[in-house]
């Protein structure tokens, strides 16, 4: 019950941004300094994640490779082609910068804190969730790149080349991260003390990068182009993938002989798309774009998610212990 107060509590200080952003949007000088401020909140949270990933976890869960090659071909291979074949369907019904968005989405990599903390829940292998969440995220600040490349911006921006935008984000992100592991010993039993730090930062960053992102969509006339219409259409689109990817890493992973526990982690690991590290990667990829409608899908995909996921970990929890 807790957890999922402090699910509520967080997905209300989304609104609240939103909303906040709606009627006093940050711009001009303000916004740019603010943006920087943003930055570096984003690069000391995943210096604390780095920090806080334990090294023999790493390696234990490293084991299991054909779990995290199943994890990886959710994550990079089955979510894109789901998005690809819907186009037809949801471009027409979205428009182009929201269903740019969605796809965005499918292209991101699994979350990490989220994962592990459901497949522990549902007693599921921790360490190997540990290992794929984490693996999913550090490969995915390259992959992701390189799928917007191809299939969103390279239709729109042509001869647009990644490689810059990965430098940047391995800059924002891979980097902090590396340092934290390598100061890890020294870091690590000051966060064991103060353990709201990471959490703070986790979810602060998030906030100031929505605030951010919907002030300049604002300013640039986004709730003129969003209808509430369009926005149910979202929250079904949304809905409607996360059920079919759930649905796959339900039986999947049964079909191809998995032993229960490794079961839970792919289920969890398998069906997830991060927003930490989706809106620091939006900001990059798509300077000049509506970016306020590029992350609206990954942000209500993440609340869906969330509360999806929670039901599901507290019911197989309860089913172990009886």
């Amino acid at each position: 019950m807790l957890k999922l107060l402090a699910l509520d509590r967080f997905t209300i200080l989304l609104v609240t941004m939103v909303i906040l952003a709606t009627f006093f949007p940050v711009s001009g000088q303000i916004a740019h300094y603010f943006n920087i401020l943003t930055t570096v909140a984003i690069a000391i949270l995943f210096f604390l994640h780095g920090a806080k990933l334990s090294r023999e976890a790493v390696l234990e869960g490293m084991m299991h490779w054909k779990m995290h090659a199943l994890v990886f071909t959710f994550t990079f291979a089955i979510f894109p082609v789901i998005g690809l074949l819907a186009r037809p369907v949801l471009e027409p019904l979205l428009g182009q910068p929201l269903y740019w968005g969605f796809l965005f989405m499918c292209f991101l990599p699994s979350t990490v804190q989220s994962s592990i903390a459901f497949t522990s829940m549902a007693k599921g292998n921790v360490a190997a969730a540990v290992c794929s969440a984490s693996f999913s995220n550090i490969i995915g600040m390259f992959i992701t790149p390189i799928l917007v490349s191809y299939f969103i911006l390279g239709q729109s921006q042509h001869g647009f080349d990644p490689t810059k935008s990965i430098i940047q984000i391995t800059l924002l992100l891979l980097v902090p991260f590396v340092l934290g592991q390598l100061l890890r010993p020294y870091i690590f039993p000051y966060m064991v003390k103060v353990p709201s730090i990471v959490k703070a930062f986790d979810q602060g960053s998030i906030l100031m990068v929505v605030y951010g992102a919907f002030s300049s969509a604002v300013v640039a006339g986004l709730w003129h182009q969003v209808s509430g219409l369009t926005l149910l259409y979202l929250v079904l689109a949304c809905s409607v993938l996360l059920t079919i990817v759930m649905l796959l890493a339900l039986y999947v992973p049964k079909w191809l002989g998995f032993n229960q526990a490794d079961q839970v982690t792919i289920f969890f690991c398998s069906s997830k798309k991060t927003l930490a590290s989706g809106v620091p990667m939006a900001q990059i990829l798509f300077i000049g774009q509506p970016l306020g409608m590029i992350v609206l899908p990954i942000m209500i995909f993440h609340q869906i998610q969330l509360m999806v996921c929670g039901v599901i970990a507290n019911h197989w929890a309860k089913s172990k212990q009886e």
